[in-house]
């Protein structure tokens, strides 16, 4: 089968209603260790099913939006009228968040469990708020062991993933390692290189992992499963790799040059000449790893069988104990360089996991989705060639030398960036091909809606 026939597949299968069910597949994406969820849970009907009031993923950003700008209105108030608050302006602030976005989701589950419909067809696992609060019945024990075994593995599994994710704060907050000042700069630096993971990776992380989980069997191998499907997985997630690598590589390549004058525009001198550009020059490093290992991570729990992802959850353990000392460690060492430094070794280490996962699961078959990390030597050459002139562009014309070197500058890399897309778009014609189809399949799932 080619490579346009197999693609051609995957807009067909995802067209054909081929990604429904998200509400239980991302829960299964967030928290992959609970694959044995209950029946009544893992079999929730599609919101599009629902009434257009109903909609959970609109109710949820109606949800969020409110609560994160009613809070950021009374932040505003209080530090205008009440500055002398101080630390407790925040406290109540976030308060008034957590109490808004509480009072949301109360109104929303009211609304849906009145919906004739919903009860019917069984959607939720409960048929009345009252079900949602603890209480005990006579009729039955008083702890639950199967829930309570299963609610066990959700707090390891949200545990493990706050130390991961917010570990390094610990280790600021408790070990007194960095100074209030370089704490602000370096909350700065990580909330700006975050935006894109949080706007570019995750979204497609989310919707592919929902793609690979209807299209693989989770219990059987590649050799076992309809070849068909295979290969458009594979073929799917060599797409992935390859965008995914492309995205970090022109991410890493050119915030090299352009991190001070980021910083220089976003928060002035006060950022562009300490630690802030070398923190997010570095940062644009770890956003490539973090573009990898998303797209590997969610094949991987999309393919894992139970037994898998357990020993995937206890290796997580070890992982998330080593991150912490070895973030004490790094940032002893180089300063709050070594938080991302240590988130560095961290996503390293997942990312080998998974393709060693990938390199297993795809042994027995002729398909070699990992070719996606293999660049041209062309592309390489001209990510090479952006870097080196990007890099003296910085040298001679940024970032003292007045607004008209600093244009200069960034013509500079406008040409560049364009030059390097451009040889992309000659050479990895394979990738071309997969983006204008899920394109196509994007505009043709919009006018069915």
């Amino acid at each position: 089968m080619g490579s346009q026939e197999v693609l051609g597949q995957a807009a067909r299968l995802a067209s054909s209603g081929l990604l429904l069910q998200v509400n239980a597949a991302l829960l299964d994406h967030h928290l992959p260790g609970q694959r044995g969820l209950p029946e009544s849970m893992s079999e929730w009907e599609h919101p599009a099913r629902l009434g257009p009031d109903h909609q959970p993923p609109v109710a949820n950003v109606m949800a969020e939006s409110l609560s994160v700008i009613l809070r950021s209105v009374l932040t505003a108030f209080l530090v205008l009228w009440f500055p002398h608050w101080g630390l407790h302006i925040f406290s109540l602030a976030q308060l008034f968040y957590t109490t808004v976005l509480v009072l949301c989701y109360v109104t929303y589950f009211k609304k849906l469990l009145g919906f004739p419909r919903s009860t019917k067809q069984q959607t939720l696992p409960v048929s009345r708020m009252a079900d949602l609060l603890p209480r005990i019945l006579r009729s039955r024990a008083f702890i639950n062991w199967k829930e309570a075994k299963l609610t066990w593995s959700f707090f390891k599994q949200s545990f493990l993933k706050q130390i991961l994710t917010e570990g390094e704060r610990y280790v600021m907050t408790f070990l007194n390692v960095l100074n209030f000042g370089d704490q602000g700069v370096y909350d700065i630096v990580n909330n700006l290189g975050s935006l894109v993971a949080r706007l570019i990776f995750q979204p497609i992380e989310e919707s592919f992992y929902i793609f690979f989980a209807k299209v693989l069997e989770r219990e059987k191998d590649a050799t076992l499963q309809k070849q068909e499907d295979v290969a458009v997985a594979a073929t799917v997630l060599e797409s992935l790799l390859k965008l995914a690598l492309l995205t970090g590589l022109t991410i890493t390549v050119f915030g090299f040059a352009y991190s001070q004058l980021a910083l220089e525009i976003y928060g002035g001198a006060m950022l562009s000449s300490g630690s802030g550009p070398v923190l997010l020059r570095t940062y644009c490093l770890y956003v490539l790893l973090l573009a990898i290992n998303g797209v590997t991570e969610c094949f991987t729990f999309a393919a894992m069988s139970k037994e898998q992802v357990d020993r995937y959850n206890f290796t997580m353990l070890a992982l998330s104990s080593s991150f912490l000392v070895l973030s004490y460690l790094l940032t002893r060492w180089c300063g709050s360089v070594g938080f991302i430094l240590a988130n560095c070794f961290n996503m390293g280490i997942r990312i080998t996991q998974s393709l060693c996962f990938i390199h297993r699961y795809y042994r027995e078959s002729p398909h070699r989705p990992l070719a996606g990390l293999q660049l041209s030597p062309v592309l390489l050459g001209a990510f090479a060639l952006s870097g080196g002139i990007t890099g003296v562009s910085e040298a001679f014309l940024c970032c003292e030398q007045g607004w008209l070197f600093r244009l200069a500058h960034v013509a500079v890399g406008a040409f560049c960036l364009g030059a390097t897309l451009g040889t992309a778009f000659l050479t990895e014609t394979k990738l071309i091909h997969f983006l204008r189809t899920q394109l196509g399949v994007s505009r043709l799932a919009d006018k069915m809606t």
